[in-house]
């Protein structure tokens, strides 16, 4: 039988929206508001990237330091303390001037409110796998990635605009405050059951290594696996559209205009319709179906008139596809995962699902070099086929193997 939660799901999923954002802020905040800002005061190009690349490095580690939240305090005052060290750390990066002097105080408080972010994406993943039904999983998976791409809108289209039109403290200030207020969500939720917990800190360490072992060992984690290792509808295009604005006679404004917010409350929509999805259909089905779905768009923008209209058209549908493709991502990870020492093994499949957008970008780049913005779009769609070509054949296999098994 399903495993009820509690019914109130309409306010309990949306604060899943909530628990994921400060980790979206913080990214968008450091890699678009203060790298702007730091270009602006004539810092270096190089400079920049450093302190982008530096800020995204816990996100990358994330998953070393996520057995402390399974292992040790309570899930929710773990949140509670990342919400509000992030916030205070990007208000005090408010009050510091973005020039050349200060950049190495600027990176170090950048990595600190990274860093912190991360604890609230681990303890927002054990907060959303213990607190939802087996039928929830992909509304809340929706719910959150939407939260994450909100908050990268949040952090670096608001966050830029508030550095320009008010003090220089407002963007830290607003942005900190906004982190720190995700913390309300804590009261639509309760706190994750300890089975995995025992009476040391090295034994319960052990049993949540024993629950990773025993995931990926196992037939539905292996498969989970599989999946997310290959690059279908991963997105990575989307990192590239200002590569090939001209192709389409695409204006500064509009590749603002739809990689910037518009981009990003279209992926949230996407998001939540795409979760939606996941709950009525086979999740890993979803999965590969808005991985096709997503080629479709992709081989017809190849083809379409290159004009600016079709260009603000179709970046936008990938944007809103691609919410569909996270959002199956997520429901997948979180009906897999079970409950347990869910903040370890989310954000350990999480990082391993970062695998395919590297190879898929580097693909679409190399394919952008060779053939233009129609070999980028058309290898781009390939990839995402031939992924989902492949983990058919190999669901199929495996299938029928364990059928045989099973037979007398």
């Amino acid at each position: 039988m399903t495993e009820r939660v509690v019914p109130d799901s309409q306010l309990r999923l949306p604060a899943f929206l909530m628990l994921f954002m400060p980790m979206g802020i913080t990214n968008g905040y450091a890699v678009v508001a203060l790298a702007y800002l730091l270009s602006q005061a004539g810092v270096s190009v190089g400079e920049i990237a450093a302190l982008a690349g530096l800020s995204l490095l816990p996100q990358t580690w994330r998953v070393i330091w996520a057995p402390l939240v399974d292992t040790t305090l309570s899930v929710r005052v773990w949140y509670l303390i990342s919400a509000s060290l992030s916030g205070i750390l990007m208000a005090i990066t408010g009050f510091v001037s973005p020039t050349q002097g200060n950049l190495g105080l600027i990176e170090l408080l950048a990595f600190g409110f990274s860093l912190t972010a991360t604890i609230t994406t681990i303890a927002g993943s054990s907060l959303m796998a213990h607190g939802t039904s087996d039928e929830e999983k992909g509304r809340a998976g929706g719910w959150s990635q939407a939260g994450n791409l909100g908050g990268t809108g949040l952090g670096g289209g608001v966050g830029l605009w508030l550095a320009h039109h008010g003090p220089g403290w407002t963007a830290g200030v607003a942005l900190g405050g906004i982190c720190v207020a995700t913390s309300l969500a804590l009261l639509l939720l309760k706190e994750p059951s300890t089975e995995h917990r025992a009476r040391t800190f090295f034994a319960s360490l052990s049993n949540v290594a024993r629950e990773c072992w025993d995931l990926f060992t196992s037939h539905r984690g292996a498969l989970a696996l599989f999946l997310m290792l290959l690059p279908i509808g991963v997105g990575a295009a989307q990192n590239l559209w200002s590569a090939v604005a001209d192709d389409w006679h695409a204006s500064a404004d509009a590749v603002a205009l739809v990689n910037g917010v518009l981009g990003g409350v279209v992926a949230m929509v996407g998001c939540l319709i795409g979760g939606w999805i996941c709950d009525k259909i086979d999740r890993k089905s979803a999965y590969i179906l808005f991985g096709l779905v997503i080629a479709v768009a992709t081989v017809a923008m190849a083809v379409s008139p290159r004009t600016q209209d079709m260009f603000v058209i179709f970046v936008l549908l990938y944007a809103f596809l691609t919410g569909f493709c996270y959002s199956a991502y997520a429901a997948v990870v979180f009906e897999t995962i079970g409950r347990g020492a869910a903040g370890t093994k989310s954000n350990l499949i999480s990082g391993i699902s970062n695998v395919p957008l590297i190879y898929a970008g580097i693909f679409d780049g190399w394919a952008h070099d060779r053939w233009g913005a129609t070999g980028l779009l058309y290898v781009d769609a390939i990839q995402s086929v031939v992924g989902a070509m492949v983990f058919i054949s190999v669901a199929a296999f495996v299938r029928t193997l364990m059928m045989r098994r099973a037979a007398p």
